[in-house]
């Protein structure tokens, strides 16, 4: 096992970590920016170690930055959380190069999983289904015809995109000449690759996403699935596990395919195969987040197992020590994403408590949000033995939740939960569109 990990993140999710090494017995390295010296993590952490200006690209999306102070401080492995360079083909590489553990798949299973062509063309010859589509798109001619064959509503996608950006839909042919043009524009200014293609909308949809370890001696066991239906521009914002849409049949359909493509793709360590799934509970693959997710603490309330502490048994070689059948689905439990919706200071927190009940952030009362980063503020996680218990925990929960002094979204969240389509559980990714 690891005595020492650096944990290459900022926030709730690197405290996060912190606090699962800290039960380990591993010793943690934070890495920080100057905007950050102030935080949480940053204090937290046994030894931190300032890598660069604000600015991301200077600190948290540099690769070499990083991996230096994992050399200097004598770190046996990193952590690289979610978003960031979590999906950095370059820093698994340079860990690989300097002997490091990267605590999450292999380099090349990020880069195949990172090119969204790739990925459908290796899930289509796994058997696993797909949306139907068309191969990478030359220029706006061939993304014309493409659209013809296929037909109307449709998707346009980036091939290297990533967190809602570089997507469009396209209701019909005179929106897809702006579709295509600003889609590729935005995945050339995120991902430095314009590339598109096309796949039929599924409409209305749910975003199901199934939970998996897979550790290196090619155990791969699913976690049941998380609905993470309810986003604004492809951006989550409220996940609950168990789908109240999956019955144990289509359960067990959505983790024979899960491990199908995890088998494909030689998957080692925490990941994630997301479908949507139409009204007859027909699902089709939508990629592979090959890292710990955001929403990875509803899978935890309802299996009891932490993904965290996995993650970083699987890097250290150790075997997963239970099967399939020894999951089981305790509850339902819910989160909602509380965000900032500006700058701000935290002038007063007061976070909830009482049993089953967990708020995952890194705000203090005082704390500045800075504006060079994600505008999570934090994470209200409940879990209960019923959906219907769970919403009214939440809805109290969300309710006792107090933020002053930076704009947030609680009353929306409390609107959400309140949403008689939402208690029926009857809602899908057109949710808030539907709200308007």
């Amino acid at each position: 096992m690891f005595t020492k990990i650096l944990v290459a993140n900022r926030g709730e999710i690197a405290i996060r970590i912190i606090r699962s090494c800290k039960e380990m017995g591993i010793a943690t390295v934070s890495v920080y920016s100057e905007a950050d010296c102030d935080c949480l993590h940053v204090a937290l952490a046994d030894e931190s170690i300032c890598i660069g200006s604000a600015a991301p690209s200077d600190s948290y999306l540099n690769a070499q930055r990083i991996m230096s102070a994992a050399l200097a401080t004598g770190a046996e492995a990193i952590h690289p959380g979610y978003g960031f360079l979590s999906e950095s083909v370059q820093l698994a590489d340079l860990c690989e190069e300097h002997g490091i553990a990267f605590i999450g798949p292999p380099s090349d299973v990020i880069s195949k999983m990172g090119d969204k062509d790739v990925a459908k063309r290796m899930m289509e010859a796994a058997g696993v289904p797909i949306i139907p589509g068309s191969g990478i798109l030359d220029d706006f001619e061939s993304a014309k015809k493409a659209a013809e064959e296929i037909g109307y509503p449709l998707m346009i996608k980036a091939r290297a995109g990533g967190g809602g950006r570089g997507i469009r839909p396209i209701n019909a042919p005179e929106e897809l000449e702006n579709a295509y043009y600003t889609a590729s524009h935005e995945a050339r200014e995120a991902f430095g690759d314009g590339t598109l293609y096309l796949e039929k909308r599924i409409y209305p949809a749910k975003h199901i996403e199934v939970q998996l370890l897979a550790d290196e001696y090619g155990k791969i066991i699913c976690l049941a699935e998380r609905e993470c239906s309810i986003q604004r521009n492809n951006q989550k914002l409220l996940e609950e596990s168990p789908s109240p849409a999956v019955d144990d049949e289509l359960r067990d359909k959505l983790t024979i395919a899960s491990i199908k493509a995890a088998q494909a793709v030689g998957y080692v360590n925490a990941g994630t195969v997301e479908f949507l799934m139409d009204q007859n509970g027909d699902f089709y693959f939508m990629e592979m987040n090959v890292r710990l997710q955001v929403e990875h603490a509803v899978t935890e309330q309802v299996t009891g197992i932490d993904l965290v502490k996995w993650q970083i048994r699987i890097a250290a070689g150790v075997p997963l020590d239970f099967y399939q059948d020894d999951v089981e689905i305790m509850g339902c439990s819910i989160e909602c994403r509380i965000n900032a919706s500006n700058v701000g200071t935290v002038e007063f927190l007061h976070i909830p408590g009482g049993p089953r009940v967990r708020f995952d952030s890194a705000m203090w009362t005082g704390y500045t949000v800075p504006p060079y980063y994600d505008s999570l503020l934090g994470k209200l996680i409940v879990h209960a033995a019923t959906r219907e218990e769970a919403i009214r925990k939440m809805h109290a929960a969300l309710c006792e939740l107090v933020i002053e002094g930076v704009p947030n979204n609680i009353d929306e969240q409390i609107d959400f939960i309140s949403d008689e389509r939402f208690q029926n559980g009857d809602y899908y990714t057109d949710f808030l569109a539907l709200r308007s």
